[in-house]
């Protein structure tokens, strides 16, 4: 093979185990520390300002560092202080633009620089959402946040924008002083800022080493409530007391985690309730967990999103994934840590009921992506991929299913989570990918080697659809729901008559979604069947987002067109894309609303977050 056929083999297989979402190359040199200090201005909807990058070579004779960065203008690099020359590499159509800087010397292995990025972003950042004070509870005051998860941080500023990199952090943020700026960090103080008077500079340390998706900023008028002495609830101040009841469960929460995976490393726990157009349920970024207000039912009913957000802070935040193709194992873990708290605190039975809904979910997943589609992997490949494209339940589902599958093979609760803190210990700080998690399973349960070489890990890891084995679940709570979702599942016309609230009167809130859930599952229900069901259930007055998620998904999918103007409302009342995007779909799906969710889609693009409008956009066949 001529030499230059061999280096680009090498190249190609350097390539193959980085991570294919990032143009880094953290072999070569590793940013360690950041230093951030920037303005935020809301006329110009931009951020500006300065990033130094800690960096250390990794090999001999470096002279060079490749940054991720999107949509970003830099407009000067100095490395220690000397002016270095760097250029822009051809754009990528998710992934952003390489950004090369050459180093004015050599550095040799081991030793670190300092490369400072005079930078600003762009007002069409990804990672970040403006919104202007019509678009806030109080109307008065605009508001920033930020969603860097996946690979978006490379839209606020240059860096290294892969998980399997993780830094330490100090930050600056200059804000209109009537402005509250928070961060994934420890509040350090604030002062009014020395070069505008009516302006103040708020100042953060995260001192455990972060990835780059968990970098987080918001600014808006915030207050906080304090439930407890390392928690604060923060909310604009129409939500806040409203915000600090529901989540009143969390110190129990993070009790009940630390007994299951280990001391919690990161100081406070806050909580920080979002404006309705937040993409996700939640986001964990450390020490200040992102919510949805969507989450607010009034009877604390919603709060496992907490506990999930509260065991990311072991599984996802302390041990990381390399790459996003390995995502099952910050999810899957964190949704086995969220049951096992939820265990705790309401019962075995509970835990069993959460864990078969979350099947439920993962086969109405399955459904919906096609049982042969690549994305149903639970090692998908993300080759020319964009990882925000391909999102769903199936990390979250199909790898709690494989815990949970091997928590009952391997000896129960109690030996399986010897296992999960063993893992945690042994891999914390770290950013790891499947093999090593195998390998350390292995190792630990060496004496039940013969029980593992049992598992399908092709199947389970490699195959698409559902998993190659179902767990073995505690039905005593989801009896009562099978039951009813049957009775209106085989009830003809003349049936119809024998259904009352009385049937209802027993069952909880989670009952209900997975009620809904069921019959979400089979055939479309005749008109006739949701009309009789919401005279005698009454559903759309429950204002619980999951309930009238899925109920209003039955109504669109049973083609009953009085539903159309409520499934409208609440695909744009609220953004979450779990929400957003299946009501929109199944808008699309039924000939009578379709014209009117394209129209009102089209509406409301401008308002949304950027994610949430490229997807909805995508099924909406609207893409821009």
């Amino acid at each position: 093979m001529p030499a230059a056929a061999r280096q680009r083999a090498v190249s190609a297989r350097a390539m193959a185990a980085a991570d294919p979402t990032s143009f880094a190359s953290p072999s070569c040199c590793l940013t360690r520390h950041l230093y951030l200090r920037c303005r935020v201005d809301f006329g110009a909807q931009a951020l500006r300002g300065t990033a130094a990058l800690t960096a250390r070579a990794e090999r001999e004779a470096l002279r060079c560092l490749v940054l991720d960065t999107k949509d970003l203008q830099v407009f000067k690099v100095t490395v220690n202080g000397q002016d270095a020359k760097f250029v822009f590499g051809e754009k990528h159509r998710f992934k952003g633009t390489p950004l090369e800087i050459t180093f004015p010397f050599e550095l040799r292995r081991g030793q670190e620089a300092i490369v400072e990025i005079a930078f600003e972003s762009s007002p069409k950042s990804s990672a970040l959402q403006w919104l202007t004070p019509e678009q806030t509870s109080g109307k008065k005051h605009p508001f920033l946040f930020s969603q860097c998860q996946a690979t978006h941080c490379r839209a606020i500023f240059p860096c290294q924008d892969t998980p399997a990199v993780k830094l330490t952090y100090y930050a600056e943020i200059s804000v209109p002083k009537e402005l509250v700026a928070l961060m994934s960090a420890n509040r350090d103080g604030e002062m009014p800022d020395p070069e505008d008077s009516c302006r103040k500079i708020y100042h953060f340390s995260q001192n455990v080493p972060i990835p780059c998706y968990l970098i987080a900023l918001v600014v808006g008028a915030l207050e906080s409530r304090m439930i407890c002495p390392r928690t604060l609830v923060w909310a604009e101040k129409e939500l806040v007391d409203k915000s600090a009841y529901e989540f009143a469960e969390a110190e129990a929460m993070l009790k009940t985690a630390e007994d299951l995976a280990g001391p919690y490393v990161w100081g406070r726990y806050d909580l920080l309730v979002l404006p309705p157009s937040f993409p996700y349920g939640g986001m964990e970024n450390p020490c200040l967990t992102f919510v949805t207000p969507t989450l607010l039912a009034g009877d604390r009913s919603l709060s496992n999103v907490i506990a999930h957000e509260i065991s990311h802070s072991w599984t996802g935040n302390l041990v990381t994934n390399k790459t996003w193709e390995h995502f099952w194992l910050n999810e899957g873990h964190t949704v086995y840590l969220e049951r096992r708290i939820g265990g705790r605190l309401f019962g075995e039975q509970f835990r069993h009921f959460q864990a078969l809904g979350g099947w439920r979910e993962l086969q109405n997943t399955i459904n919906t992506l096609g049982d042969k589609n690549p994305v149903t992997n639970l090692i998908p490949s993300l080759n020319e991929v964009d990882p925000d494209a391909t999102y769903s339940s199936v990390p979250y589902e199909k790898g709690f299913a494989l815990l949970f599958y091997l928590e009952q093979q391997l000896g129960g609760p109690d030996v399986f989570i010897g296992f999960l803190k063993a893992y945690i210990q042994q891999f914390a700080y770290k950013s790891i990918v499947t093999d090593d998690w195998k390998q350390f399973l292995y190792s630990y349960f060496k004496d039940k080697v013969d029980v593992l070489d049992k598992v399908d890990w092709n199947s389970w890891f490699h195959a698409p659809g559902m998993p190659p084995v179902k767990p073995m679940y505690d039905m005593t709570l989801a009896n009562a729901c099978v039951a009813l979702s049957q009775r209106w599942i085989k009830a003809k016309e003349c049936d119809l008559d024998s259904f009352s609230s009385a049937d209802l009167k027993d069952m909880s809130s989670h009952q209900l979604i997975e009620f809904l859930a069921l019959l979400l599952l089979e055939a479309p229900l005749p008109v006739s069947h949701v009309k009789q069901m919401q005279q005698v259930y009454d559903f759309n007055a429950i204002n619980n987002s999951e309930i009238r998620f899925r109920w209003l998904r039955l109504c669109i999918k049973s083609k009953w067109e009085e539903a159309i103007p409520l499934a409208l409302k609440m695909a744009t009342d609220q953004g979450r894309m779990k929400f957003t995007r299946p009501l929109f779909r199944d808008l699309y799906s039924f000939d009578k609303s379709r014209d009117l969710a394209v129209k009102t889609f089209l509406e409301h693009r401008a308002s949304m977050h950027p994610v949430t409008s490229m997807l909805v956009g995508k099924d909406l066949k609207q893409d821009q």
